[in-house]
């Protein structure tokens, strides 16, 4: 798979074209189309607080567009009177598989209070936590269900509370929406038309990315930053990388060498995504199907697992070392930690992605629409995503009203 830089902004790869003996046309989604919201059947049997109602079909047209646009993007003003009082979202009520979401029409927009802001969503990533959490592996320290999942968001500010000072109506943002990733997620979550976050939490979209390109990068990037620091990474010191194709791997990589100083980067994937790798700035590009890392000379300062190899990273790190492990076992001096999101980390990487130094990397088989949720998320389980998954458009009467003007 060759990696293609399509701006200076964000990384996509080519996907492979369809068979044309191929019946199915759910499966090919074309980089520009016109398609229709129709959202998936939902029972109207009301059990919790989120009621379903039956979808309906031909409703307002959607745009998919390409994650490699890097048009700046313009404020506008939005009237927060115009936010109704429910909206569209997936929700599930219990823990299990992806057959659990169900999308509802009418779930209650959240209230805003005075320390947050109200985002119309216009894109939302999905991360590895999200299904994990689903499947109930963080039960102990959860919100309550029913949930609206999700955590990363690209969106527009309709809405600020009384004490939001750097903020205002069309702000154009990006963020994780729940500072602690395990501790107490929210509840309504960016899987929805509306999602209410703290100020804190959010920076202003950097102006040479979309929407889909922002939503990619908060969770994702503030791991791979929050990890380099705790491992004491600095200018002139080498890592390895395993997992360098994945959505924290790769923005580990360019961080390294373009944030911090990284005298040599290695990283590993298979064997048609090691041209992204060096795309990416790495200086090594490890083949696993073909080598095994912890069998070659080579010694790091740092080696980050974001792919749970942890008892295997341990043979490659340099005495003194660090390995940050973001799942799997721990095997000393391995570490583990949950990232604390916050919008100032973003802030301070904002330069670097407006620059175009730091990347977003979206996975091809993206973005998925709004009514193709499930299948997004079966594709994220499958470990085989390339960067970030992402869902847009969320709000399609936003994109429709800007291409309008």
């Amino acid at each position: 798979m060759k990696a293609l830089l399509s701006s200076s902004a964000t990384i996509r790869l080519r996907p492979p074209l369809p068979s044309s003996s191929s019946s199915s046309s759910s499966s090919s989604k074309p980089a520009l189309s016109l398609s229709t919201f129709t959202p998936p059947s939902a029972t109207t049997k009301r059990t919790h607080p989120f009621p379903r109602i039956a979808s309906k079909s031909n409703q307002n047209p959607i745009f998919r567009v390409s994650a490699s646009s890097s048009q700046s993007a313009t404020e506008t003003t939005v009237d927060s009177s115009t936010v109704p009082s429910q909206m569209k979202a997936w929700v599930y009520d219990e823990y299990g598989g992806v057959d659990v979401l169900k999308f509802s029409s009418d779930v209650t927009v959240p209230s805003v209070n005075d320390d947050q802001v109200l985002v119309k969503v216009i894109a939302a990533a999905l991360n590895p936590v999200d299904f994990k959490r689903r499947l109930g592996k963080f039960q102990a320290t959860d919100s309550d269900l029913p949930t609206v999942p999700g955590y990363d968001v690209a969106g527009v500010v309709v809405k600020v509370g009384k004490q939001v000072k750097g903020l205002k109506v069309g702000d154009e943002v990006y963020g994780d929406i729940s500072e602690k990733t395990l501790e107490g997620p929210k509840q309504s979550g960016s899987l929805a038309e509306y999602t209410a976050v703290e100020e804190k939490l959010l920076a202003l979209k950097p102006k040479n990315l979309d929407f889909v390109q922002a939503a990619s990068l908060p969770l994702a990037i503030e791991t791979a930053y929050e990890g380099l620091e705790r491992a004491g990474f600095s200018e002139g010191k080498s890592i390895l990388v395993l997992n360098g194709a994945g959505g924290v791997g790769s923005l580990v990589i360019q961080l390294a060498k373009q944030v911090f100083g990284a005298s040599k980067v290695a990283a590993t994937s298979s064997t048609s995504k090691l041209e992204l790798l060096k795309s990416l700035g790495a200086d090594l590009a490890i083949d696993y199907t073909k080598e095994d890392f912890e069998q070659l000379p080579d010694k790091y300062d740092v080696v980050y697992d974001a792919i749970g190899q942890g008892e295997k990273a341990v043979k490659v790190v340099k005495e003194g070392g660090s390995v940050v492990v973001l799942t799997g076992a721990v095997t000393p001096p391995g570490f583990r930690f949950v990232v604390t999101s916050t919008g100032a980390t973003l802030t301070k990487l904002n330069p670097y992605l407006e620059s175009g130094k730091v990347k977003a990397v979206i996975d091809p088989n993206g973005p998925f629409p709004f009514d193709r949720v499930k299948e997004a998320f079966s594709y994220l389980e499958t470990n085989r995503a390339t960067g970030k998954v992402v869902v847009y458009p969320v709000s399609e009467e936003y994109i429709l009203e800007k291409l309008a003007k």
